[in-house]
């Protein structure tokens, strides 16, 4: 108990540290002072010494970003088998029999095996095919709630899953355009999980939900499968919700995880039952394809068959048309739908959708609305040639064997309603009282043309308040809410744009590189972007594209002068090393390794960039006359070479 109270201890100032901290440094705002804040770090250092338990997210610890050309391979000691299946849950009384089970969450994620050695984590591979996995060691070290070391020093062997969940994804995909947007939480996990940069793995918040113990030398469990979960727990794991359930009860079981399942906030696609007695389970063996110690119990979806109405085609910002079916109300979970996102051409067409087709619908994991099958399949859905929105020619375009239909015209209305939708979002300029149905009266009106003009609406006084629907207070409310906005930070500024590929965590990184300099920005070049870490040759294309185009550039132009730029703190520090571009190369003596190096110049205000470019100032190798390609472009650009020493006299002076 004892053990397990310094456990929790420990989660829970990491948890308050890493706000405060980044209360301070993101948002210049202190909440807690100083002195409080050295206090509860030192308590933080001497727990994580006395449990040996260090987590990835604990601020005493700096988890090297690596970036990799591809994903090793490795192949299973013994095949990841898949469970057999039950919608049933006298499916699971007869399996039980007169046996206890342990019932727990079946998580929709991506399957991970962590092995650690020395109490360290050492190696972690995906389930892949079930034959051959992944390694992805470097991405699972960043992982939110995953221990890099625990107080069991043998080596340990330990299954989960990686999962995202429904409060990150919806928040991702906030951020990216419509024919970027993940379909579900797996599909990004598994896009995050298995990253060449591990940057962007843990800025995805990747959690990790131990469900089995695969092996523990030397630990006597007691034959019980509840105690191997209770082991993994006093490590430092987060396992997966869990009850001891036996025929009789277990029915009762599955209706508490069923009424739990909408507010849950991880992804499920049902329940696993193990059994308790684990030599008994292990005695049963396998078939082929399954294990017999367990059994999966797959929600039975509540279908319902009704009668397809319309196909709704919805246009983005992006200009991607999107077609939702319109069907027939129908009771399913609880709740009446009458509306499923088809999510593109491909889909309809196999689909062989019609209107007045017979169609079976459910909800995914018993949320999500979905066509199940169509029974009637006349295929007679015409797929529009022009924009439902502003008349034009519409063109299906083929991404990864993936169709999609978008509107030709640049101009289309419903493009520029979806692109001030964005502009005013929350996580933009975040002007209350701006709903896309204003915008789109504003826009017929002539009031808006471009961004600017947003902060020009006191010239319609008069007309705006005598519109149906306003009147003085609404304007007043509307106004007041614009001007707020004006003072803005320039991420928020540069993600409001609706820049392909930059959303808000890539305009923080864009921006931060650039010291929050709006001509050092707007003259970057595509070099430049590329240089930044993390950033790739797509994100510099998008970047320059869109402020390349005069049009695009005269409207930020014009806005800026609307507009009061505010510039983070921690950004104004003044040192020899604020304001400075660092680029590190080589082996480090007196850091843990080049990361914690290049926090530390970014704590003080400089900055790190993966290539020397004429914008570099230092280039930090302590072989300062090696051969390396590096050396040699800052000996031919006349970047200054120093080592990890003169730059700590540098950091002194």
């Amino acid at each position: 108990m004892i053990q397990q109270s310094k456990i929790d201890r420990i989660k829970e100032l990491v948890e308050l540290l890493n706000k405060a901290g980044k209360s301070y440094y993101s948002e210049g705002r202190e909440l807690m002072s100083n002195y409080e804040y050295d206090n509860l770090y030192d308590e933080l250092s001497v727990l994580e010494k006395e449990t040996g338990m260090i987590f990835s997210n604990s601020p005493t610890v700096n988890v090297g970003y690596e970036v990799l050309s591809e994903l090793p391979k490795e192949i299973h000691k013994s095949p990841m088998l898949s469970l057999d299946k039950t919608k049933e849950v006298e499916g699971l009384e007869a399996f039980l029999k007169d046996k206890e089970g342990v019932l727990s969450w079946k998580l929709d994620g991506l399957t991970v095996v962590l092995t650690y050695n020395g109490g360290e984590l050492v190696k972690a591979v995906t389930r892949g095919n079930g034959e051959v996995g992944e390694v992805i060691t470097n991405n699972a070290r960043v992982f939110k709630n995953v221990p890099l070391k625990i107080n069991y020093q043998g080596e340990l062997v330990v299954r989960g899953e990686a999962l995202i969940s429904y409060k990150d994804f919806e928040k991702i995909n906030r951020e990216l355009d419509e024919e970027l947007k993940y379909k579900n939480p797996r599909n990004l996990c598994a896009g995050s999980v298995r990253q060449l940069n591990n940057q962007i793995t843990k800025e995805r918040n990747v959690l990790f939900y131990a469900f089995t113990l695969v092996s523990a030398a030397n630990v006597d469990f007691e034959n019980s499968l509840m105690k191997q979960f209770d082991f993994l727990e006093k490590q430092g794991f987060d396992v997966v919700y869990h009850e001891l359930v036996n025929s009789k009860n277990i029915a009762k079981a599955v209706e508490g995880f069923a009424k739990r399942i909408e507010s849950f906030e991880l992804p499920s696609d049902g329940l696993v039952l193990i059994y308790e007695d684990i030599a008994y389970g292990e005695s049963l063996g396998r078939t082929a394809k399954f294990p017999r110690n367990g059994i999966a119990f797959k929600w039975k979806d509540e279908t319902a068959v009704t009668k397809l109405v319309e196909i709704e085609w919805s246009p983005s910002r992006t200009g991607l048309i999107n077609p939702v079916a319109i069907f027939e109300p129908v009771e399913l979970e609880g709740t009446t739908v009458s509306r499923a996102s088809v999510h593109n051409v491909s889909i309809l067409k196999s689909l062989k959708l019609g209107i007045g087709d017979e169609i079976e619908v459910y909800k995914a994991n018993m949320i999500i609305p979905q066509i199940a099958s169509n029974i009637t399949m006349s295929g007679n859905v015409v797929i529009p040639d022009k924009c439902p929105a502003c008349g034009e020619a519409t063109k299906i375009k083929t991404t990864n064997d993936i169709e999609a239909l978008y509107c030709t015209n640049p101009k289309c209305p419903a493009k520029e309603i979806k692109k001030y939708a964005h502009f005013v979002s929350r996580d933009a300029l975040n002007i209350d009282g701006l709903s896309e149905e204003t915008l789109e009266k504003f826009l017929d009106k002539g009031f808006i043309k471009e961004y600017a003009d947003i902060y020009k609406l006191d010239r319609y006084e008069d007309i705006i308040v005598a519109m149906p629907g306003f009147g003085k207070k609404s304007y007043d409310n509307i106004i007041a809410a614009v001007n707020k906005s004006r003072k803005v930070l320039l991420p928020k500024l540069i993600h409001s744009l609706g820049i392909p590929n930059i959303g808000l965590s890539n305009a923080k990184v864009i921006c931060k590189d650039f010291d929050y300099d709006v001509n050092r920005l707007l003259n970057a070049s595509a070099e430049d972007i590329v240089g930044i870490y993390g950033m790739g040759e797509v994100i510099a294309k998008s970047f320059k594209e869109y402020f390349d185009n005069i049009s695009n550039r005269t409207a930020f132009d014009n806005l800026l002068e609307q507009l009061e730029i505010e510039v983070p703190e921690a950004a104004n520090d003044s040192n020899q090393i604020s304001g400075k571009t660092f680029v590190i190369t080589g082996s480090v003596n007196h850091y843990t390794n080049r990361n914690e190096l290049k926090e530390e110049i970014e704590g003080l205000g400089g900055k790190v960039t993966g290539s020397v470019t004429a914008k570099t100032d230092y280039l930090i190798n302590n072989d300062i006359t090696s051969n390396s390609s590096k050396n040699k472009k800052a000996k031919e650009l006349g970047v200054k070479i120093i080592t990890e020493e003169d730059y700590i006299s540098l950091k002194e002076a």
